[in-house]
């Protein structure tokens, strides 16, 4: 009770005297929720995310993840009978969720194309892509039996964007290489640590801010679906913010359990001992970066694979360098295959029409979502989060 009444006096202190500068992260959102309330929700997490000072975070992006919501917004909603039913998007409560996880949506779409004639590699990465005039040739992938050449007519890419211009052969002109190489990502690994399901907590997800540890997240594997997980056990996720090949993506494995399960203890949630195993699962690329200047690099990319690759469509939010939501990356796939039986979709335009916002929105593909610009770069149903 103390800390809430120290939070609302924060509040009451900052509408007197608004922080001067509000064009950074840290003004903005302290304007809106004070200053303490900042400090103990969203300075860290924010931080440990894109591995950036809060105030190198530039305000559009909160104010297009937090549109229209602020500390008095949070609290009447909280109080409000009924809030299943609410519009703004950070305090929903409730959604669909696959009963073996996400994954079971592409083993379904692998089995309807594989149905249709369609043939599905896995283990194939692409290490080139031939071009002939101003079209895509072939694509070549690496087997277990070596390179095999796979011609083509039309191409849709979800590659991270970079590395499909960076695999075009012949390659383009300097000036396009070098942008290239300049997008850039934040990487991201999981630990997940096998506890007892009495050693599990209700909630999908908590937000970790503490300082003191780097986890930023702990997923409860049990709570999206109990069939995830075996019986009389659940899966913790501690989640990681990294760059690859960074300190923390490159230790051992288990290493990274060690921290995983001390930093567990540290928070509060189990004890040390009460760990039964633990896994490692690191994803690269898996945020891309809005730093300074990285619109006009994706700018340049996409002029040159409009005018040199003219048959290549790149989609999703590694093949487009768009943080977008799970959704629209899915939606930009299903658009470049009606554009390949004669529809002309811009791609791009998906989810740019409209900022995302928590409360409704005017897109009319969905809610989005965006990424800070940095001043400088490196069906079961669910139930809320909680933060620690």
């Amino acid at each position: 009770m103390a800390e809430a009444v120290l939070c609302m006096l924060s509040y009451v202190a900052v509408r007197v005297r608004p922080p001067r500068d509000q064009s950074n992260f840290e003004g903005w959102v302290s304007a809106r929720f004070g200053r303490r309330l900042y400090r103990i929700f969203f300075k860290t997490y924010t931080e440990k995310v894109w591995g950036a000072p809060a105030t190198s975070i530039q305000a559009d992006w909160a104010a297009q993840r937090i549109k229209d919501l602020s500390l008095s917004k949070a609290v009447a909603q909280a109080l409000r009978p009924g809030r299943t039913g609410t519009r703004i998007t950070t305090l929903i409560d409730e959604f669909e969720y696959p009963r073996l996880g996400p994954g079971m949506m592409w083993e379904r779409a692998r089995e309807l194309a594989e149905r249709a004639g369609a043939r599905v590699l896995l283990d194939s990465p692409v290490v080139r892509v031939e071009r002939a005039g101003d079209q895509a040739a072939a694509v070549m992938v690496e087997r277990a039996e070596g390179t095999v050449r796979h011609p083509c007519e039309q191409l849709i890419s979800s590659m991270p964007l970079p590395e499909l211009v960076l695999a075009m052969n012949p390659p383009p002109p300097p000036r396009v290489v070098q942008a290239a190489r300049q997008l850039s990502y934040r990487d991201f690994l999981t630990v997940a640590l096998v506890v007892p399901v009495e050693a599990g907590f209700p909630d999908n997800w908590i937000y970790v801010h503490t300082p003191g540890v780097r986890v930023g997240r702990v997923q409860n594997f049990g709570s999206w679906s109990p069939h995830l997980v075996k019986d009389g056990c659940t899966c913790l996720g501690m989640e990681y913010f990294v760059n690859e090949g960074d300190e923390l993506w490159s230790l051992p494995d288990d290493e990274l359990v060690g921290l995983a399960r001390r930093e567990l203890a540290a928070i509060g949630l189990i004890p040390d001992d009460r760990v039964r195993d633990g896994y490692v699962v690191r994803v690269p690329k898996a945020y891309p970066v809005y730093d300074r200047g990285y619109q006009e690099r994706v700018a340049v990319l996409r002029d040159w694979l409009a005018r040199h690759a003219r048959n290549v469509q790149a989609v999703g939010r590694n093949g487009m360098h768009k943080y977008n939501n799970q959704d629209h990356s899915m939606l930009t796939a299903m658009l470049a295959v009606e554009n390949l039986d004669g529809a002309d979709h811009d791609l791009w335009a998906v989810n740019v029409e409209a900022d995302y916002h928590e409360e409704g929105t005017t897109a009319r593909h969905g809610t989005g979502r965006s990424a800070p610009s940095l001043s400088s770069g490196p069906p079961t149903r669910s139930v809320g989060d909680r933060s620690a």
